[in-house]
């Protein structure tokens, strides 16, 4: 990189020949080039692989991705490419059960709480959702390999048919763990130095099969292994590689039909499509952002499989980004805003790496007696009754924007990723989402015209904001009004991510509620097309 990338005054830049280029066009680098073009900014795409990448990588995604899917426009084919994942057990060498639990089928985000998938069937939707977006350019079979600061905007050499300079607002690079984009703004990783190397197997039975449990965990000293779904007719085998193994024998073709032998399977009987040994990482970028570049996905962080949070957290990076580039864009925010992706998404990440680490070392253990002590506390816990659910991968937001009390502290629930159930509303019934419509969304018991006034509307207005009343009969999951009345509130403002900015428990309350958005969005916030100014 010819020099550090810095940010500019917001507004337009004349000459720019888009207004994000996002680097990497894998799942993450689709969500975050769908989710911009679909707010009618201008994006290009630079991807280095010709044509997409046939073979599945991740296998499961959890309801909050689901969501976040949904609102990039591929909901409909979750069904086809996807299944709920069903239930989770850990057993040890012997067979006996360590751990167990069942996964809902309608969770908090009103999606199963985990989908088994196939990666490339979400690939493809992605894709084809973004051929629709007329303002999305993608160049497949291009590669950047330098950015240079050019003061208000970023220069990005592609080499490629179509290559040359390429001038963009921003750079989002989705270009995975070895980023270029990462390397040349210069900044660095915090590891916890957790390496292990597995051998994925991926499978296509010829005949449908049931597998009780649907996903398991072998906690066995003498071969930590795992069998799990890979969406609808596929499945997933993985195992790790013991110290003594040289790791071109471990992952032959011949001793991987040996090892899915332990799982009764064979080439009689199922078609191997995709093997590789790789050495998981627990590692996250210590800043997101360099002026104009800001990192998502792989390129921001890596973490052992083993939360299946992965793939998740580079989506709900992609979810987080858009809507704070999009107010950014178009001058309803301070570019400052952009300084919140990193306090919210490293916190979220780290927690997640964290307990992958933790999980990480209980499967892992290789050491026979350590494993007998693990084995006596798990079974033991279990027999008792004393097994607690599995703790969330995912914690409430503590840093960022959000609404906060005089000490700084978010208020009341404010952090808290916000639930989803069905609604009916204006002769239309569906999940909350898809009825009330995504962006802002100020969610309320009372009229809104007794709970804001005139100028505070029309300023939430300008920021797209939908504002939704619900009682009882609508609400027909009973979802939303418990949520509302646990927090003692009567509206609750839900940022475009699906978490909560604040609540609101009278017209007093709603109003401190909106100015604390505002202020938190910066000076841009009055200056945008159609802002207003507010009045106490």
């Amino acid at each position: 990189m010819s020099g550090p990338v810095n940010g500019a005054a917001n507004g337009a830049v004349s000459g720019t020949d888009t207004d994000v280029l996002v680097v990497g066009y894998g799942p993450v680098g689709q969500v975050t080039a769908t989710l911009l073009a679909a707010r009618g900014h201008r994006v290009t795409v630079v991807e280095r692989r010709p044509r997409p990448y046939p073979m599945p990588r991740a296998v499961s995604f959890d309801g909050e991705s689901a969501r976040i899917l949904a609102a990039a426009g591929i909901g409909a084919a979750l069904g086809e490419v996807g299944e709920p994942s069903r239930d989770y057990v850990w057993v040890n060498g012997e067979g006996a059960t360590l751990f167990e639990v069942a996964v809902a089928e309608r969770g908090w985000s009103g999606w199963p709480d985990s989908i088994s998938m196939y990666q490339p069937g979400i690939e493809s939707a992605l894709a084809e959702r973004g051929r629709r977006q007329p303002t999305l350019r993608v160049l497949r079979g291009h590669r950047a390999v330098d950015l240079r600061d050019a003061g208000d905007r970023v220069e990005v050499t592609v080499e490629g048919p179509e290559g040359g300079v390429l001038s963009a607002r921003y750079v989002v690079g989705c270009d995975g763990a070895n980023s270029l984009v990462r390397e040349a703004a210069g900044i660095t990783a915090s590891d916890l130095r957790f390496f292990n190397d597995w051998l994925t197997c991926d499978v296509r039975l010829h005949e449908p099969r049931a597998f009780v449990p649907n996903n398991l965990q072998v906690c066995d000293p003498a071969r930590p292994r795992t069998a799990v779904s890979a969406g609808p007719g596929h499945r997933r085998w993985e195992f790790m590689r013991l110290p003594e193994e040289s790791p071109e024998e471990f992952g032959s073709v011949r001793n991987v039909w040996r090892l899915l032998g332990l799982f009764g399977i064979d080439e009689s009987g199922a078609t191997l499509e995709r093997h590789a040994v790789y050495t998981f990482q627990a590692r996250y970028a210590d800043r997101w952002r360099a002026g104009r570049v800001l990192l998502a996905g792989d390129a921001a962080h890596l973490m052992p499989p083993f939360a299946g949070q992965g793939m998740c957290s580079g989506f709900r990076d992609a979810a987080n980004l858009a809507w704070k580039l999009d107010l950014v864009l178009t001058g309803r925010a301070a570019e400052t805003l952009l300084d919140t992706y990193t306090d919210e998404r490293r916190a979220h990440v780290r927690h997640a790496i964290t307990m992958s680490v933790d999980l990480g070392r209980v499967i892992c253990q290789t050491d026979p007696a350590a494993a007998r002590d693990r084995d006596a506390v798990m079974i033991g816990i279990r027999e008792r009754g004393l097994a607690a659910p599995p703790p969330s991968a995912v914690h409430p937001l503590a840093a960022g924007l959000l609404h906060r009390d005089a000490d700084g502290r978010p208020r009341g629930p404010a952090g808290g990723l916000t639930p989803q159930g069905r609604i009916r509303l204006g002769g239309r019934e569906g999940l909350f989402d898809e009825v009330a419509g995504r962006g802002f969304v100020l969610l309320t018991t009372e009229p809104p015209g007794d709970l804001l006034d005139p100028a505070r509307a029309a300023a939430l207005a300008a920021l797209g904001t939908r504002v939704v009343r619900l009682d009882a009969a609508a609400d027909l999951d009973a979802v939303h009004l418990p949520y509302l009345d646990e927090a003692g509130a009567v509206a609750a403002l839900v940022r475009p991510d699906f978490y909560l900015f604040g609540t609101a428990g009278d017209r007093a309350g709603a109003a401190a509620l909106v100015d604390a958005l505002l202020d938190g969005l910066g000076a841009g916030a009055g200056a945008g097309p159609g802002a207003v100014s507010r009045s106490s």
